[in-house]
C-alpha cells in the first residue's frame, strides 16, 4: 500500500481533484473490507506521548478534510496516524459550493479547495463513526452552516459540541476555513472570546453527564497579522483554552501567480503554505509561552517540513497535502523524523 503510491499517482492524477479523492477513499475502504491492513506490519509506538489525558503513539496526525465525514477512519488508522481529525461536520448537512472546487498546481505540490463545509452533517457523521473498529485517538472538527448568521454561530457550535462530545476524544472548533462566507470573522477577539465561553459552559455540563473530559481545540488561518496572533493567544491563556490548531489553508498566492489555476477562489494548501504555517507557530508558541499544547498543519511535504513544525513549537502535527503528493509513506517518515526529535527535545507539554 505504502509503496504502491508512485505507481497509482498518474492514475490519480488523471482525473479531476475530487473525484480523485472519492476514488481513493472508496479504495482504502475496499482495502479495509477485504482485510488488506491486517496484512501490513503494525506501526510501532514511536516516542508516544501523552496529551490531554491521551496517549498517543506518535506526533503525526491526519488532519481535518481529508475524511470529511468519518467514513474511512480504519483506513487511515492502518497507514499509521496516531490520531485521525475528521470533518468538518456542521449541524446539518450540506452541499457545499458548486463543483469544480478542488483544483491541483502539481509543479508546486499545492492544492486549491473551496470545498464550503461539504458534509453529511452531525448526525451521520457521528453514525460513521460508530461504525469503526480503530481504537485510534479521535479528533471530530466541527463548524457552522453557511447559513447561519455569525450572531448565532454559538448555536451550531453547541448543537456539535454536544453531539461529538460522548465519542470524541477531542473538539477541533473551526473558525477558520475561507470557504464559508464571514467565517474568518468569528477569530476577532470579542467573538471569539464568546465563543469560548459558552463552549467551556457546555463542556462542564457534559463533563459531568457522560463522567470524561473532552479538550477544545480552536483552528485558526495563517492569514492573521502578528498582533491578531498576540492578542488570539492571549485571549486562549486567558480563557484557559486547552489547545490551538495552526493552521487552516491561506489566501495568499504567493509561489503559485505563475500558474492560471492559482486565479481559482478559495484556500491554498501544500508546499506554498510551509512556511507561512511555521512561522505562525513560532509567534503562537512564543506568545503562549507553554499555556497550551499547538498542532502544526500546513505544507508537512516531508521529514524537514515535520520537524520545522515541531521546532517552531507543536507538540503535534498533521498532514493533508503532503499525503496527496507523497502518499502513504510520508506518513511513517515523519513518524520515524519527529521520533528522532523527541528523542533530543522536551515538551512542557508532553510525556511517555
Amino acid at each position: 500500500m505504502e509503496k504502491s503510491w508512485p505507481l497509482l499517482r498518474p492514475l490519480a492524477f488523471s482525473m479531476d481533484a475530487e473525484q480523485a479523492h472519492h476514488v481513493t477513499l472508496a479504495a482504502l475502504n475496499s482495502a479495509v473490507r477485504c482485510g488488506l491492513p491486517r496484512l501490513l506490519p503494525p506501526t510501532p509506538e514511536a516516542a508516544p506521548l501523552s496529551l490531554w489525558g491521551l496517549r498517543f503513539p506518535n506526533r503525526v496526525g491526519l488532519a481535518a478534510g481529508l475524511d470529511k465525514s468519518g467514513s474511512s477512519i480504519d483506513g487511515f488508522a492502518a497507514l499509521g496516524f496516531g490520531f485521525i481529525e475528521i470533518g468538518t461536520l456542521t449541524p446539518r448537512p450540506q452541499p457545499g459550493n458548486p463543483a469544480p472546487r478542488l483544483f491541483r498546481i502539481p509543479d508546486r505540490e499545492a492544492i486549491i479547495n473551496r470545498m464550503g463545509f461539504n458534509n453529511v452533517g452531525i448526525t451521520q457523521g457521528l453514525a460513521n463513526v460508530a461504525r469503526r473498529s480503530s481504537p485510534a485517538i479521535l479528533g471530530i472538527n466541527i463548524g457552522k452552516n453557511f447559513d447561519t448568521p455569525n450572531d448565532r454561530a454559538n448555536d451550531d457550535y453547541l448543537i456539535c459540541l454536544k453531539a461529538a462530545y460522548p465519542v470524541a476524544d477531542y473538539i477541533a472548533v473551526n473558525l477558520s476555513s475561507p470557504n464559508t462566507k464571514g467565517l474568518r470573522d468569528l477569530q476577532q477577539e470579542d467573538s471569539c472570546r464568546s465563543l469560548i465561553r459558552a463552549l467551556h459552559a457546555a463542556q462542564a455540563q457534559l463533563a459531568q453527564q457522560h463522567q470524561r473530559h473532552v479538550p477544545i481545540l480552536i483552528k485558526i488561518a495563517p492569514d492573521l497579522d502578528p498582533a491578531h496572533i498576540d492578542s488570539l493567544a492571549r485571549l486562549f491563556a486567558t480563557e484557559k483554552l486547552e489547545g490551538v490548531i495552526a493552521t487552516n489553508t491561506t489566501l495568499s498566492r504567493q509561489s503559485v501567480e505563475h500558474s492560471p489555476t492559482s486565479l481559482q477562489a478559495g484556500g491554498l494548501s501544500g508546499a506554498p503554505l510551509s512556511s507561512r504555517s511555521t512561522d505562525v507557530i513560532a509567534r503562537l508558541c512564543a506568545t503562549l509561552d507553554g499555556a497550551m499544547p499547538v498542532i502544526g498543519v500546513g505544507g508537512i511535504m516531508n521529514e524537514a517540513d515535520a520537524i520545522a513544525k515541531l521546532h517552531a513549537g507543536a507538540a503535534l502535527i498533521q498532514i493533508y497535502s503532503g499525503l496527496v503528493y507523497h502518499g502513504p509513506e510520508l506518513v511513517r517518515r515523519c513518524i520515524n523524523a519527529a521520533a528522532a526529535f523527541s528523542s533530543t527535545h522536551s515538551s512542557p507539554h508532553t510525556s511517555a
